[in-house]
């Protein structure tokens, strides 16, 4: 084996794993659940918030084709409205088994985000809420999502960003296990990247988009772990290097 096919094996071990955990964390998630109503509340109270917001920046027909990659459990495209939703998650089946109760409310189908099962220009909307930091290959999923995008469609994408010293635990944590190491620390098992916010800017640079809005809460999510009076390690070490800051990306497919 060479050692490119080899690290290409241990990417993918990456991504299964991440991808375990996350379904693990979910089936604990319904196992608790006991407020159903305001759960599906939540769901259609925060997509109706981004679908008007969506559609002040540039109205669209209410029968717009609607896609969101990483729908996962409860995402946006299940409170979006609207006949034309399709959900794609990994975990589709899954999710449907945990969670019929809001999960009928949109099409779902079982595909991974770097491989989306549509053509060219299928949609006129498509979203991705924090989902690709999970994956195998995160940066391919945004090409997927600028693939599928009709000429003058909309994207709407959100990621977490963190202080590089992040990225670089995350690049060890991958090593170490890579090597057999057998160390796994949650947050870096979960997720397969920590994206820096030059980093994911330069991935949205190279796409065919129109930057329609970007931001990100870098300043704020700094400010607030700084403040805080935790004194645990984990809120020590977000007081001198932030984490979980959330990229947003609302954009125009040219």
């Amino acid at each position: 084996m060479t050692v490119a096919a080899w690290f290409e094996r241990k990417r993918k071990e990456r991504g299964r794993r991440a991808l375990e955990r996350q379904l693990e964390y979910q089936e604990e998630k319904a196992r608790h659940l006991s407020d159903l109503e305001a759960t599906t509340h939540r769901i259609f109270m925060r997509a109706q918030t981004l679908r008007r917001k969506l559609n002040e920046i540039k109205p669209f027909a209410i029968d717009a084709r609607v896609l969101e990659v990483g729908s996962g459990s409860h995402g946006l495209i299940f409170g979006f409205s609207g006949s034309a939703g399709i959900g794609v998650d990994p975990l589709a089946v899954d999710y449907k088994r945990l969670f019929p109760t809001w999960q009928p409310t949109a099409k779902t189908v079982a595909a991974i985000g770097e491989e989306l099962p549509f053509d060219d220009a299928s949609f006129d909307i498509v979203l991705s809420d924090n989902v690709i930091d999970h994956a195998e290959r995160p940066t391919a999923i945004v090409d997927e999502l600028v693939r599928v995008l009709r000429p003058g469609g909309l994207l709407y994408f959100t990621v977490n960003i963190h202080h590089p010293i992040y990225d670089l635990a995350s690049r060890a944590h991958e090593t170490w296990n890579a090597l057999g190491v057998k160390i796994e620390l949650s947050a870096f098992a979960d997720h397969t990247v920590h994206f820096t916010e030059k980093q994911i800017t330069a991935v949205f640079a190279r796409q065919p988009l129109k930057t329609l809005e970007m931001s990100s809460t870098v300043p704020a999510t700094r400010a607030a772990q700084r403040a805080s009076r935790a004194l645990n390690p984990d809120a020590l070490l977000k007081k001198v290097f932030f984490k979980n800051a959330v990229f947003e990306v609302i954009a125009e497919r040219l």
